[in-house]
C-alpha cells in the first residue's frame, strides 16, 4: 500500500499498537531492574515480536515520523528499534530512514542514539557517547568515542547536553543507592 494512501483510522491503528508494545517493552525492563538486571526468560520473545512488528510497520509507511504518528509514539518507536541489538541490519535500515526524513519530524537526540547503537553493535567506536558500560560508579564510562576531543560538540549539534552532564544523569539514575 503507497503511504499517501494510509488513513487516520489506520495510522490510529499503528500509534496504538506501538504503545502497546512500547509499554510491554518498558514493563519487561522495570522487571529486570527490580530483579538486579536480569530478565525474564520471555524478554528475548518479546524483543523479537517487537522488532518484527516494527519492520513491518516500518515497510508500510517509512520510519513513523512526527508528522504520521505523533512525537511520543515516534520516541517510542525509536526506542523499540534501540532494542533491537539482535537485528542489527533492521536497526541500520532505520537509522537510514531515520536521517532522510525532514529535519524536525524525527528526534535528531534518537538519531545520535540509535547511530551509537549501530556502530557499539557494528565494534565501531561511537560518535556521541551515549552507550556505556561498567557495575559500578567508578567503572560505569563510555564506550570508545570516535574523536573524543569533539564529542562535546557534536553531541551539541543534536541538541545534547555534555558528556560529563549525560554522565552525572545516567549515574543518578542507575547508581544512587549503589
Amino acid at each position: 500500500m503507497p503511504i499517501e494512501d494510509l488513513t487516520k483510522n489506520e495510522y490510529a491503528d499503528i500509534k496504538a499498537e506501538t504503545e502497546t508494545m512500547y509499554d510491554a517493552d518498558q514493563n519487561s525492563i522495570k522487571r529486570a531492574l527490580a530483579n538486579n538486571g536480569v530478565y525474564e526468560d520471555d524478554n528475548k520473545a518479546l524483543v523479537a515480536s517487537n522488532t518484527n512488528r516494527m519492520r513491518e510497520i516500518v515497510e508500510k509507511i517509512r520510519w513513523p515520523t512526527i508528522s504520521k504518528v505523533g512525537e511520543s509514539v515516534s520516541n517510542m518507536a525509536w526506542l523499540l528499534v534501540q532494542h533491537a541489538d539482535h537485528d542489527v541490519e533492521f536497526q541500520k535500515m532505520a537509522l537510514e530512514l531515520m536521517k532522510a526524513v525532514a529535519p524536525g519530524d524525527v528526534s535528531k537526540r534518537n538519531i545520535a542514539y540509535l547511530e551509537d547503537r549501530v556502530r557499539v553493535n557494528a565494534d565501531q567506536p561511537q560518535l556521541y557517547g551515549t552507550q556505556f558500560s561498567g557495575e559500578t560508579r567508578e567503572t560505569y564510562e563510555p564506550k570508545p568515542i570516535e574523536d573524543p576531543e569533539r564529542v562535546d560538540e557534536r553531541r551539541k549539534e543534536m541538541g545534547m547536553e555534555t558528556l560529563g552532564e549525560y554522565r552525572d544523569i545516567l549515574l543518578k539514575k542507575y547508581f544512587l543507592n549503589k
